[in-house]
């Protein structure tokens, strides 16, 4: 970088001309990008789809075409669906490039110049006036009355009062004052690039969700390929050539493949962030729907989040009237057409006049701005001097104090009021002044928020407020919303243990307050956390928050007082700022964990069905023939189980489903194995193979011999239809893990009705138009096959209704 050299004429054209040659355009350093055909090939190129593209080639091998080009299909439909709903580039450092102004006012040359914020270059004098915005890094060379909102960049949400010689950062405003400042960092040496490169650098981990269905795949995949292997064998000792062998162990193992299980999980996914939508909570990345639920600790930001960033008048002691109007007087904050204009503490002030109906307009003659030193504002108006500032600098200079007052003093900054002492004069000098009263601000907290941190923690979620504000602002807000809790502490960025499983050790507490937070202070608090097993959820809406969105198992970002940089950088966005929505969202979370535990229980009940014949064939030896052929069985995957399915995921939410900690443990537990493998696909199984063994015996078939192919098609189609049956009851039964199918509301979900509506119809379609049955192997049930396929439903809502009774008994909800 150029050494800053410059004279308070700023540099010459020729000069700075040299410099931008030398040293580049004042823009960040843009990331690379992956491009979109990258981002959709992934798509296809994952485990699962891998899986079922081996799928469709074992399928094509064993000569199968229509069964292969079904499976593509359900690829490409699934890659194609997930890539558009992903397709949202992370785009959170271009976004912090739009923080950079197009102009920016300049001295070269000795005259004032307007350049293109890009053609900057370090030693240039800038030119700063109240509503610019920062676009370099600055030491200021000379000041009057500058307050710089720096919450985008620190969380800060009171203005600060840089002095000369002092450095403010690219990206900042200035809200009030006038400033000459000497660059002294652009493009990639300022502060906001480090932030920039902390967004890049942290990396999302994966959710939960996709670490369990990674883990359900590869199980799949075992068990597929263990049982082609063993039915190969089988196939070969029952006297098969080994080439028809491996065809027919082709297709056991392709049959095994659940192709609906990925459409069903992404569409369930996409309905529910569809349903967070519609409470004002966006999801940007479906997995994030999941993530919700499983969430164990939640960072939340304090301005904008927890309060409504909007300082208010919360209380006067004294004289109302007179100390509000000498405090706007002695004020250049505004509200003008429903816009807040400068220091926001003095746009309140200025509301709190228009509240009580006070003239505020009167000619200033004199004027002595806020400094650090002074810490208070005093103007000469209407022949008086009218004085606000803290109270220990505006207080000394009163004649005296009326009783009450240091007494008042103390409560407000206890209740964590932002308190200024206002005082007025009679001639132009700050001294012998009246003391008019004492006004307290707040930035007041949301309505809603003691109720979701009363949820949060019913639902065993922690909290903890970490934000870049004063640590006794944050313990006021932390307390009046009753986040601060027994045993809570109260801590600043400084005061971190250096050491990563310190700091987790430290914070994994309920109530927990992290003040003085720096963006790498929020990056490392996310990292600790998450290391001692905790899914975390970090809040944010500023530039600095970036890094800990990404970072965080799930980031949140505020939508509408948020930066385009904390939006990027998150997963979910919320488009009201309500904390409460958070709540709303986690709830939905839960659901969406708990519905797709509803519709894997249903795969895999079917699957044992689908796997039943194969198993039976061959442990007969080959004496009962196959109920089911390889295309019947990928009708079942596709054509009948998968609306079912994607009703199961969409099964609103239980009332309960808020109480206690979230489930985080494996989708495929020990008892919904049982369920599936010990209960449902049991008796689905066997009334599969009854309803079939039955239509055979009563056509005259006696075990072991080769029945006639119109009487297997029937018996073929009768279990198809026991199978679809049975996905009835099914369907149902998992509706629920406590209540029995008589106990339901069945109306509560009308989209399982619509789908099953629709099962029954493709059943008839599947069974009775000739060209589908006699691709799939099937025909029409006779009268006494639709009798015993019928049993199907009562078969298994009594497996389903006696598990339950057991359940209840035992204690087991």
């Amino acid at each position: 970088m150029t050494a800053m050299v410059s004279s308070s004429n700023g540099l010459t054209t020729r000069e700075a001309a040299r410099r931008l040659a030398a040293d580049g355009p004042n823009r960040l350093p843009a990331p690379r990008r992956t491009p979109a055909a990258m981002v959709l090939l992934r798509q296809f190129v994952h485990f699962f789809a891998l899986l079922l593209w081996g799928a469709a080639v074992l399928a094509l091998l064993a000569g199968m075409p229509q069964l292969a080009l079904a499976i593509v299909v359900v690829i490409l439909l699934n890659g194609v669906f997930s890539f558009v709903q992903e397709h949202k580039a992370d785009r959170a450092a271009q976004r912090l490039g739009e923080l950079i102004p197009a102009k920016v006012v300049v001295r070269r040359d000795g005259r004032r110049a307007e350049v293109d914020a890009a053609d900057l270059v370090t030693g240039d004098v800038v030119l700063l006036e109240a509503g610019d915005r920062i676009c370099a890094d600055l030491d200021l060379a000379d000041v009057h009355g500058l307050a710089v909102n720096e919450s985008m960049l620190t969380g800060e949400s009171v203005p600060v009062r840089p002095e000369r010689g002092g450095r403010v950062l690219a990206g900042t405003f200035v809200v009030e004052g006038e400033a000459e400042a000497v660059v002294v960092g652009v493009g990639g040496a300022t502060r906001l690039a480090g932030i920039a490169a902390l967004t890049r650098a942290a990396s999302r981990p994966p959710g939960p969700l996709a670490v369990q269905l990674g883990k359900v795949v590869r199980m799949v995949a075992v068990i597929a390929l263990a049982v082609g292997c063993g039915f190969f064998g089988l196939a070969v000792l029952l006297g098969m050539s080994p080439g028809q062998g491996f065809l027919f162990a082709l297709g056991v193992t392709v049959a095994l493949v659940p192709e609906g299980l990925l459409p069903t999980v992404t569409l369930s996914l996409a309905r529910a962030a569809q349903r967070m939508a519609a409470k004002n909570a966006l999801v940007r990345h479906l997995e994030a729907v999941e993530t919700l639920g499983a969430t164990t600790f939640i960072c939340t930001d304090k301005t904008g989040t927890l309060t409504l960033n909007r300082m208010t008048v919360a209380e006067v002691w004294g004289s109302a009237a007179e100390a509000v109007r000498s405090a706007v007087l002695s004020s250049t904050g505004r509200l003008v057409d429903g816009k807040p204009i400068g220091d926001p503490m003095e746009v309140a002030l200025h509301v709190e006049a228009m509240r009580l109906g006070l003239d505020v307009d009167a000619e200033v003659t004199a004027r002595r701005p806020f400094d650090s030193a002074r810490r208070r504002t005093s103007v000469v108006a209407e022949g008086v001097i009218h004085v606000k500032g803290a109270a220990d600098t505006v207080l000394p200079l009163c004649a005296s104090v009326p009783a009450g007052a240091e007494e008042a003093l103390a409560g407000m900054s206890g209740r964590g009021l932002r308190v200024l002492a206002v005082a007025r004069g009679r001639g132009p000098r700050e001294r012998d002044l009246d003391l008019l009263g004492l006004v307290g601000l707040v930035d007041p907290p949301r309505d809603d928020v003691a109720e979701a941190i009363w949820k949060c923690r019913l639902a065993g979620i922690k909290l903890a407020m970490v934000t870049g504000d004063h640590p006794g602002t944050a313990r006021a807000v932390a307390a009046e919303v009753g986040l601060l809790a027994p045993g809570s502490v109260v801590l600043t960025g400084p005061e971190l243990p250096p050491d990563d499983a310190a700091l987790g050790e430290l914070l994994d507490r309920d109530g927990v307050v992290v003040a003085r937070v720096t963006p790498e202070d929020k990056l490392r608090i996310a990292r600790a956390l998450r290391s001692r097993g905790h899914v975390v959820a970090m809040t944010g809406d500023g530039v600095n928050d970036g890094p800990a969105l990404r970072e965080a198992d799930i980031g949140v970002a505020m939508g509408a007082s948020g930066t385009d940089v904390a939006r990027e950088a998150a997963d979910l966005v919320l488009l009201d700022d309500h904390f409460a929505t958070v709540v709303a969202a986690v709830e939905l979370g839960r659901a969406t964990y708990a519905n797709i535990r509803r519709f894997l229980t249903y795969h895999l009940t079917d699957n044992v069905a689908e796997l039943a014949p194969f198993a039976v064939w061959a442990l007969s030896g080959g004496q009962i023939p196959l109920a089911l052929t390889v295309l019947q069985v990928l009708a079942l995957d596709i054509g009948t189980d998968l609306l079912p399915a994607l009703a199961l995921g969409a099964e609103p939410a239980h009332p309960r489903t808020m109480d206690g900690p979230a489930r985080t443990g494996n989708l495929i537990d020990r008892r919904l194995t049982f369920r599936v493998f010990g209960v449902l696909g049991p008796a689905q199984a066997l009334s599969e193979m009854l309803a079939f063994g039955g239509v055979l015996w009563l056509g005259g078939w006696t075990f072991g011999a080769a029945p006639d192919a119109g009487l297997l098609a029937v018996a073929s189609g009768t279990a198809f239809t026991a199978v679809v049956l049975g996905q009835f009851a099914n369907a149902f039964a998992c509706r629920s893990q406590t209540r029995w199918v008589g106990r339901q509301r069945w109306l509560d979900n009308p989209l399982l009705l619509g789908a099953l509506a629709f099962e029954a119809a493709i059943l008839l379609v599947f069974l009775g138009v000739l060209a589908v049955a006699g691709l799939l192997g099937g025909t029409f049930p006779s009268a006494a096959g639709w009798a015993l396929a019928t049993l199907a439903i009562p078969a298994v809502v009594a497996a389903d209704a006696t598990h339950k009774a057991w359940n209840m008994r035992r204690g087991v909800n």
